[in-house]
């Protein structure tokens, strides 16, 4: 496991806290106001995704491991809704924001 405190990007350190304490306008604070994000490759509405599987289920992020950059995780995501699954996380970051993130199962 990887303390979030060690998480190397800022940006994604923020964003991982955010979802962590299930606080919606922290989490909002670390994207840009036009963030996107994907579901194993698939776009989807970035608001509703996050309410259905973030902040109604209290999701929890444990990071496993981390890329040199900080952009991509490995992580047991755990929500009352599903369990704890082994996932993926690539973030997109400019200018300390995150502006994309990608999730998905880990193979």
């Amino acid at each position: 496991m990887i303390e979030t405190s060690q998480l190397v990007d800022p940006a994604v350190r923020a964003f991982v806290e955010a979802l962590n304490a299930n606080n919606k306008a922290a989490l909002d604070a670390t994207m840009t106001a036009d963030a996107t994000m994907s579901d194993d490759g698939t776009p989807r509405v970035l608001g509703e995704w996050l309410q259905r599987e973030v902040f109604d289920p209290h999701g929890r992020m444990v990071v496993t491991n981390q890329s040199a950059d900080g952009h991509d995780l490995l992580v047991d995501y755990t929500n009352e809704q599903w369990g704890t699954m082994k996932t993926r996380w690539h973030f997109e970051v400019a200018d300390g924001f995150v502006t994309h993130f990608d999730t998905g199962q880990a193979g």
